[in-house]
């Protein structure tokens, strides 16, 4: 009888600092990080399920990897409707979004892309519903001028100041933060790589 095979090394296709911390609850630890670069643009009458399915795709197949590599790629975005709500471009983009999730539901949607040895992408969405408070002029302004918001999907974090709008949350609190971690331990299990 042989031994055990090696579990495959892993590479994170993300350069989110969150992306890593939430690796790190499940005990990993990438063995490299890459930064892939595809076009972020949503597609004329895209949905965000399918948004987020195929910039996961993409990023975890934009990135090299060698036969004994499995490659993770997540995308994160915030949703109201069919509304996609990308990364805010500026502080008046950021206060816009704001006042649109105020005191109502929105969607945070996220892909999650594993590319294993077998060179086959495996893909799951998760959709968690987030609700805010009603927020006044105060809070908006208060919450802009942290800065926290800028370069989030939807225009907040909720692991830091923005938690305190969140009046309801239906489904996975990790998806929110940026990867969900119940369904990326399953693909990565699927793909080989070894999880206590």
């Amino acid at each position: 009888m042989g031994s055990n095979p090696k579990s495959p090394a892993l590479v994170l296709a993300s350069t989110s600092p969150r992306r890593r911390e939430l690796l790190a609850r499940i005990g990993l630890v990438p063995a490299r990080i890459a930064a892939p670069e595809i076009d972020e643009t949503p597609l004329k009458g895209e949905l965000p399920r399918d948004y987020v399915a195929r910039l996961a795709r993409g990023k975890a197949l934009a990135v090299e990897r060698a036969p004994d590599e499995v490659v993770l790629a997540g995308d994160t975005t915030v949703a109201v409707g069919r509304r996609i709500l990308e990364k805010p471009a500026d502080e008046a983009d950021l206060r816009r979004m704001l006042a649109l999730l105020s005191g109502r539901r929105h969607h945070v949607w996220s892909g999650v892309c594993v590319v294993g040895t077998d060179d086959r992408p495996r893909v799951r969405v998760v959709d968690t519903i987030v609700a805010f408070k009603a927020l006044s002029a105060a809070e908006i302004d208060l919450y802009v001028e942290c800065g926290e918001g800028m370069g989030k999907a939807g225009g907040y974090a909720i692991q830091g100041r923005a938690e305190t709008f969140v009046r309801f949350l239906s489904g996975s609190h990790s998806n929110v933060v940026g990867l969900p971690l119940f369904e990326t331990r399953a693909l990565l299990t699927s793909a080989g790589i070894a999880l206590g």
